[in-house]
């Protein structure tokens, strides 16, 4: 029998306040873990997950009230001085969060972020011996050697994330707390990842702590799940325990919700509407967006050739009114680059892009953004478009005032209105709110409503759901679908959950390595794939229902 390694006790957490009642986003939470042990912390978004995390590791700003006690081994991490906490976080706990860029400095090169890592905390290590330990632990998470010289900004955020995930395991600690460490990344690396971190629990004695929203993912790679609720943990069990027989309420909705994204019964049946005489409203033909790798001098000299990646390359397809057609592929396929080329926000190497007749890629960019009232995007990170200095209800209104849409009478009715539909209410206190005061789920919600209020014909998706747990998720798609019906609109739906794409998508597109591999009919994609790679992505799609029959 293992003593505990990591023990919370009644830890209460509450932000600053405008008012006197004190408000606690975590309340009397209580947990151990054990040597080599993987627990995973589920709730819906604003649950309080990620704030008992911070928490924990003491990093949260010093105007929260926290009480409570922490230990790590027989230590109290509330009593550590700066030196012990420095060596605490980075040799006894590494943590892994949900942005990346959190961690990664945009002007130093990934090598540049091994070598600082280990360097400040085995100074033993000469450069030679920390580079050969950099790289092995890079390419443990697919990050290649040839990628040691390039920025964050040059990678997907999928592989930001792997990044971060390798400096965390740079140092062989024994807590790994990771606060949704592949939301951004496919199903294929997400697999591969987490059954990186279960082999170092198994060989190192490495707890985990995975905070996630994804119960398929929880219940497949941890031991135990807690469930959190309104900052309280309401349930916790042995997971095959928690999974088939939940006893709080709360927990039965989150994996009645989660089990209604990944029914597997069969879709139902709508026509194809590729089949029909309609003409598309997205054309794309041959697109091609490549991008040039600066070599050095000495490169140079002897290739006398630029190193091309080939984000885009030669794409196809057709969007039909009233379709929503899944675009899916691994982190770093292209998907993003296809959508923002399709968009002109960046200008493609070559091919075309129609819309609504009308061929794009030859218009002036003022032409361009005539057309961008009619073609709104939904990013994966909320907060990439949403200005944190401005209210919710000023940001919503932005795209009504830039496209001369409405009076600010009007505006504000209109983003009332629209923020009620997203489910954010009361809807008068959440306008006057700032981005930072919501959750990410929050701000997702708010950045769909923001694309929505212009009403245009065809909204891209960039993981919008991808940050959700799955009771908001369920309600998200469902919004998404009432108001695709309402306003007649056209989704292209990027994703790397292959269920959610199932849940929504009329038809399915492949993406892998810049090329569409194989597009058919969603029920075809799932039930007949014939492309090597779609058979890997669905064979490596954690499945719910298969963690609870299991």
């Amino acid at each position: 029998m293992f003593d505990p390694l990591f023990c919370v006790e009644h830890l209460r957490v509450a932000y600053p306040s405008r008012s006197d009642t004190v408000t606690w986003a975590v309340d009397d939470v209580s947990f151990s873990l054990k040597p080599g042990e993987k627990l995973g912390l589920v709730g819906e978004s604003g649950c309080g997950k990620s704030t008992l995390g911070r928490a924990a590791m003491r990093l949260l700003p010093s105007s929260t009230k926290v009480e409570g006690r922490v230990t790590f081994g027989e230590k109290s991490v509330f009593e550590m001085n700066p030196n012990q906490l420095r060596r605490f976080r980075g040799e006894a706990v590494a943590l892994v969060f949900q942005d990346p860029m959190t961690r990664l400095d945009p002007l130093m090169t990934i090598g540049e972020h091994c070598i600082e890592t280990l360097n400040a905390h085995q100074p033993q290590l000469s450069r030679s011996q920390a580079k050969e330990k950099a790289i092995e632990t890079l390419e443990s998470v697919k990050i290649p050697a040839s990628r040691w010289s390039q920025y964050p900004h040059e990678f997907s955020g999928g592989m930001r994330q792997r990044v971060a995930i390798a400096l965390a395991l740079l140092l062989d600690p024994k807590l790994i707390v990771a606060d949704e460490p592949t939301t951004s990344l496919d199903v294929t690396i997400s697999a591969q990842i987490l059954q990186e971190l279960t082999r170092l629990c198994e060989e190192r004695g490495t707890a985990i702590l995975l905070i996630s929203h994804d119960l398929a993912m929880v219940g497949e790679y941890c031991d135990r799940m807690a469930v959190m609720y309104a900052g309280k943990m309401v349930e916790m069990n042995f997971t095959d325990q928690l999974l088939q027989q939940p006893q709080h309420e709360y927990t039965r909705s989150l994996l009645n919700a989660a089990l209604h994204i990944q029914a597997v019964e069969d879709p139902s049946e709508t026509p194809l509407i590729s089949e029909n005489k309609a003409k598309p409203l997205l054309s794309v033909k041959n697109l091609q967006q490549y991008y040039s790798l600066e070599s050095n001098l000495i490169q140079q000299f002897f290739t006398r050739k630029q190193t091309a990646i080939k984000a885009v390359d030669g794409v196809s397809l057709d969007l039909y009114p009233g379709e929503i057609l899944g675009l899916v592929g691994e982190s770093g396929c292209g998907k993003s680059t296809l959508s923002r080329s399709i968009l002109q926000l960046v200008r493609p190497t070559g091919g075309t892009v129609e819309f609504a007749g009308t061929e794009l890629t030859n218009l002036s960019l003022p032409k361009v953004r005539s057309y961008r009232r009619q073609m709104q995007m939904v990013f994966q990170d909320p907060l990439a478009c949403l200005n944190p200095m401005m209210t919710i209800g000023q940001a919503i209104s932005d795209p009504l005032f830039i496209h001369k849409l409405a009076t600010p009478e009007a505006a504000k009715s209109q983003v009332l209105a629209m923020l009620e539909r997203v489910e954010l209410t009361p809807a008068s206190e959440y306008s006057e709110r700032y981005p930072g005061e919501l959750s990410g789920g929050q701000q997702q919600r708010v950045a769909i409503a923001r694309a929505l209020i212009t009403h245009p014909q065809l909204v891209i998706y960039d993981e919008p759901v991808s940050m959700l747990d799955a009771s908001v998720q369920s309600q998200v798609l469902a919004l998404m679908l009432d108001l695709k019906q309402e306003f007649n609109l056209t989704y292209l739906f990027i994703t790397h959950d292959l269920w959610v794409a199932r849940y929504l998508c009329d038809r399915i597109a492949v993406m892998n390595a810049g090329k569409i591999v194989e597009m058919g009919s969603t029920e075809d994609i799932f039930k007949h794939p014939q492309h090597p790679y779609t058979k890997t992505l669905l064979n490596a799609a954690p499945l719910l229902a298969r963690s609870i029959n299991s």
